[in-house]
């Protein structure tokens, strides 16, 4: 399953550093993030919950880089 959502990030290395950090995350099988457009793409492994999964996406991301906001009501 692949989702979709708004984020907000101040440069392209914050962004670098979200999508590496978004990767390691248990239950993201791959994961994108565009600075140009303000997007993160997540693709979930079989079976994770993306609720819970971007809970601690959202976590990861905000250990690399404090100011950034991965808007989870938005995910399509």
């Amino acid at each position: 399953m692949k989702k979709t959502y708004k984020i907000e990030v101040d440069c392209a290395n914050c962004a670098l550093k979200m999508e590496e950090a978004a990767k390691k995350v248990s239950g993201v099988e791959d994961a994108t993030v565009s600075f140009m457009t303000q997007k993160m793409k997540v693709e979930f492994t079989e079976g994770a919950e993306p609720g819970q999964v971007m809970q601690d996406v959202r976590k990861a991301c905000k250990k690399v880089e404090e100011d950034c906001e991965i808007f989870l009501d938005e995910g399509r």
